[in-house]
């Protein structure tokens, strides 16, 4: 029995009676939400599509996991700091991946002794 003591098949005839209809997606691998700071991944995840008014929605359940995207440094960004601090472009990247992309960051940090 569903919450409040409703049958399950009433509750089929109340959604149809409603116009909505709710059904599985069989056979899901992998669902992947892109966002700017990364990826949420959902390996076999449960996806119910449900239809009401012409509208459909789906539902995710499952456990995921988070990929940070990779931090994007424009070469130069890289060169400046190289210049900047009087340092190889290797070093002047790391410096930036380490203090995220700010090049004011970077410079003091591998400016200073």
């Amino acid at each position: 029995m569903l919450p409040g003591n409703i049958n399950p098949r009433r509750m089929k005839q109340m959604m149809k009676q409603i116009g909505m209809q709710m059904e599985p997606i069989e056979g899901v691998k992998e669902v992947v939400i892109t966002t700017d700071k990364g990826r949420y991944i959902f390996d076999s995840a449960e996806v119910t599509a449900m239809t009401m008014q012409g509208v459909t929605t789906y539902q995710l359940s499952g456990e995921s996991r988070f990929e940070a995207s990779a931090l994007l440094i424009p070469i130069e960004d890289v060169q400046l700091v190289a210049a900047q601090a009087n340092v190889s472009d290797d070093a002047a990247r790391a410096a930036l991946v380490a203090t995220h992309g700010d090049i004011a960051e970077a410079i003091l940090k591998i400016s200073q002794p």
